[in-house]
């Protein structure tokens, strides 16, 4: 209290005396304390911190010290103009050793501040943490509209170490920091020093390429496209912040557009990794302690950097042409050949009715009525028997025990509604299935043997077929069509272009597709399945008549026409075109499936038609084979997610590929007429006692034999070769199994027929051979490789090369189009490879 009332009436006096003369010098040590940064540390604190300032000048070497106690200004100014621009690096390397704080080093510019400390630490997997001593920045460029302007920045260097740290400061100028066209730059970089140079496109340019390679695959690198602004995104931490970007090891390749830049130009940053590991790079350090630091090495890379221009428009439309007349050219020669069909057709007609005129001529007596009710009764019966042998063979269906159904037990007309047949009505009773037994299993078989039950059956249930892959196709492209735009949406607004495995030398943009170029060469898959469409419906038609008019080829003769399997192999091939174009948009290892499915479902709706030909009453149904195919597909998917490297997976599906094969193998041998019950383990030990060890007896189909072996041959050297090597492209390794059983079956099917006296005509003759030559070509160029996504993104681009069609067309875009060109020849063969046999009764043509 006393010294409460002391202080009290010290204050009134003081306050009580009139104009006091230390007021003033109160206000001046208060705005001191303020302007000085020392108010409450005393005059003592104010006289130990220096600010020392310095005129900077460019290409001089600073060796100085900086304490807690000091803080140097370095001043610079230079000379902007609006028609030339020159880059400003800053330098710095620290001597001393063992920083217990880092040198903070902040760069004032006109718009901007770069601010970074020294040692810079970067940090890679598991919060590893590299210290880099050494360090160089780029200074952006601020815009400036006069025609030239000075232009001042500041260098400010502090610390809060006690113990002076030892640095070097280095301001150059960069002389080549525009890039020009068409001209190869080289520099170097690393973690610590990136490097980035501006380009401004030059008038008539709308889009440009931007290379940057190297003949060192490591360190792993970041190439980025930036607009121009500040700052700039230049450290391994933030180069993913704006623009776009890829990694790189060797290659790197980004296409920019004049549209997405206001003004007309852009950085070109190239930044040094501190790992490897997004490159597919070893990892050098694993996990240590939490706060150690881990010298990085030397990781500087020499790049070099050049600016293209891109196509123009011309060139897009001389593409699309170009894409549509190759494909236009077969509806053309289709036509033509439909002309040149029909004038032949016309003309044997012609001669037919010279053949037949009147009796005057020829000398014939006209027929009597009883032969002409002869002749209309034995169109009738051959119209209705449905395939059943003629009369010719009738002597030896009585030795198989097959009996010609009579002509009361066949009521219904031709014309009736096919939704009043039910396959069922025709093969349920158990004399029927006593037939089957007795008819396929006999040693020799002709296709009238499996060509039994009612045409209109048949039709409906391979009908099947086209209303099922049509319904698959809908569900399945829809959700397609849906996530690949979502695709292209992410990589076209996070700018992260290692989303997608382009071949980026030759990615030709159009609106926000990234690679228009790869999605129009699918445009050969839908056009050419569509003609292929068109043949069959002209062909269905012409049957469809010829039964109509009860035309004893079309009824009795050659193989049973059914064209659904047809239909479904051209929906098939435009839904190829489709999804290959959609897994364009955006190809990786996530949606690769979408590229070989339907290449799945084509493999086996060929081998399915090859077996329809000869076998149309025992072929799988739709639903049947449409489950076996998602089982593959399913397979495919998992292969794909799971089955690299895993030993595990990969003895699962090689025990159920052989597992398979034998089914399959015996399903075929034995025409279906096996089952596959408790007892079928007793059955097989039995037959192996009797017809191997009791007495040693051949097969008795011994061409089916010999197919079967070939193809159990086959499939397990297939499945042994996937069990060893376990290739890490699983999908085209199960489409490989695929493709290797069709050629097989395809070249045994050839062989079976040549050998059975059939000859092939000139049509199918040349079908054949354009094929085989088209599909020589097709497949070199799909060897050829100029992307992967079984690898990273960075390694994938190594495999990138430039266009050599057109400057529009990769390599891989040429596989598209012969692959179509291709698949459209191999249905034609299907469809025409037995047109030789058309007037050849059905008794008489064999089952192989």
């Amino acid at each position: 209290m006393l010294f409460r009332s002391h202080w009290k009436s010290r204050y009134k006096t003081i306050s009580g005396a009139a104009d006091c003369w230390w007021r003033p010098w109160l206000v001046l040590l208060w705005w001191s304390c303020l302007t000085q940064s020392t108010c409450g540390s005393g005059a003592l604190e104010e006289s130990k911190h220096l600010v020392i300032q310095r005129e900077g000048e460019f290409d001089v070497t600073y060796n100085d010290t900086v304490t807690s106690e000091n803080q140097t200004i370095y001043a610079f100014n230079h000379t902007v103009s609006w028609n030339k621009t020159e880059g400003v690096r800053v330098s710095v390397d620290v001597l001393s050793q063992n920083l217990k704080s880092p040198i903070l080093f902040v760069v004032r510019q006109k718009q901007a501040v770069l601010s970074f400390q020294v040692p810079l630490i970067l940090r890679g997997l598991y919060q590893r943490k590299y210290p880099y001593n050494h360090l160089g920045r780029t200074l952006c460029q601020p815009p400036t509209k006069s025609a030239s302007e000075t232009q001042y920045f500041f260098v400010d260097v502090s610390t809060l170490s006690n113990q002076g740290t030892n640095y070097q400061l280095r301001v150059s100028r960069v002389e080549s920091f525009t890039l020009q066209t068409d001209k190869t730059f080289s520099f170097t970089a690393s973690p610590s020093q990136p490097q980035y140079f501006k380009y401004v496109f030059p008038e008539g340019v709308d889009t440009v390429i931007v290379k940057v390679s190297s003949d060192m695959n490591f360190p792993c690198s970041v190439m980025s496209i930036q607009d121009i602004q500040c700052p700039v995104y230049d450290l391994d931490n933030n180069v993913a912040f704006i623009g776009m970007y890829q990694t790189m090891t060797k290659k790197g390749a980004i296409t920019v557009q004049r549209k997405d830049f206001p003004s007309n130009s852009f950085y070109v940053v190239v930044v040094v990794k501190t790992e490897d590991e997004a490159c597919g790079g070893p990892l050098r350090f694993y996990p240590l302690r939490p706060d150690e630091l881990i010298d990085a090495g030397n990781r500087s890379k020499i790049l070099d950097v050049v600016v293209s221009p891109a196509i123009k428009s011309e060139v897009y439309v001389m593409g699309m042409l170009f894409c549509l007349g190759i494909f236009l050219s077969f509806y053309l020669l289709t036509l033509l050949v439909a002309c040149l069909h029909n004038k032949r057709a016309k003309k044997r007609e012609l001669f037919e009715n010279l053949a037949d005129t009147s009796p005057a001529e020829t000398g014939k007596t006209p027929a009597s009525p009883n032969e002409y009710g002869s002749l209309n009764s034995t169109v009738s019966s051959e119209a209705v028997t449905d395939g059943a042998p003629s009369l010719d063979s009738a002597a030896s269906a009585d030795n198989y025990g097959y009996l010609e159904r009579p002509l009361e037990n066949v009521g219904r007309s031709r014309q009736e509604s096919l939704s009043s047949i039910e396959e069922d009505d025709y093969d349920t009773l158990d004399d029927i299935n006593s037939d089957k037994n007795i008819v396929r299993t006999k040693k020799y078989l002709c296709v009238s043997d499996l060509s039994r039950k009612d045409k209109r059956v048949l039709s409906k249930k391979y009908q099947i077929y086209f209303w099922n892959i049509a319904t698959i196709a809908v569900f399945y492209a829809l959700p397609v069509i849906q996530l690949v735009i979502t695709y292209q949406t992410v990589v076209n607004v996070t700018g992260n272009q290692d989303i997608c495995y382009y071949n980026f030398m030759c990615a030709h943009p159009l609106g926000a597709l990234s690679a228009f170029n790869n999605i129009l060469s699918n445009l050969g898959y839908v056009m050419l399945g569509l003609l292929f469409l068109l043949i069959v419906l002209k062909r269905d038609i012409v049957h469809n008549r010829a039964l109509s008019c009860q035309d004893i080829n079309a009824l009795e003769c050659g193989i049973p026409k059914h064209f659904g399997l047809f239909y479904a192999m051209g929906t098939a091939l435009m839904m190829e075109g489709l999804l290959s174009a959609c897994y364009h948009v955006c190809p990786n290892y996530t949606n690769f499936q979408f590229d070989t499915s339907f290449m799945y479902m084509i493999a086996g709706l060929c081998m399915l038609k090859l077996y329809q030909k000869r076998h149309p009453d025992i072929n799988a149904s739709a639903y049947t084979a449409y489950a076996c195919l998602a089982a593959v597909i399913f397979f495919s998917v998992l292969g794909v997610v799971f089955g690299r490297g895993n030993t595990v997976f990969w003895i699962i599906f090689s025990v159920i590929h052989i597992l398979a094969t034998l089914l399959l193998s015996t399903q075929l041998y034995y025409m279906g007429r096996w089952r596959l019950d408790s007892g079928v383990l007793r059955r097989m030990v039995y037959i192996v006692y009797t017809d191997c060890i009791r007495q040693c007896s051949g097969p008795m189909y011994i061409d089916r034999m010999v197919l079967l072996v070939m193809g159990n041959i086959v499939n397990w050297s297939l499945a042994a070769y996937g069990l060893i090597e376990r290739p890490n492209d699983f999908a085209s390794y199960l489409l490989a199994i695929a493709i290797c059983n069709l050629l097989l079956y395809f070249a045994f099917y050839i062989i079976m027929k040549l050998r059975s006296g059939e000859r092939i005509q000139c049509l199918a003759l040349v079908c054949i051979l354009f094929t085989a030559v088209v599909w020589g070509f097709a497949l070199y160029f799909f060897f050829q490789g100029l992307s992967t996504w079984q690898k990273t993104p960075a390694e994938s681009r190594e495999h990138n090369r430039d266009c050599i069609l057109l400057s529009f067309f990769d390599d891989h875009d040429i596989w598209h189009f012969l692959s179509s060109i291709a698949m459209f020849g191999s249905f034609l063969v299907l469809l025409t490879m037995d047109d030789d046999l058309d007037t050849v009764q059905r008794d008489k043509i064999y089952v192989f």
